[in-house]
């Protein structure tokens, strides 16, 4: 059973640029922290 990995990017509110976490989180009002579910691939039997 393949589990969905979840990871934080953070983007600029005006332009939309990925910019990094930390600095999206000093940035509050201008920048927002996302959360994206990344689903993984089931591997197959052989």
């Amino acid at each position: 059973m393949a589990k969905n990995k979840i990871r934080k990017i953070g983007r600029d509110a005006e332009t939309g640029k990925f910019i990094p976490v930390k600095e999206a989180q000093k940035r509050k009002k201008t920048a927002v922290v996302e959360t994206i579910k990344i689903k993984t691939k089931k591997k197959k039997k052989k």
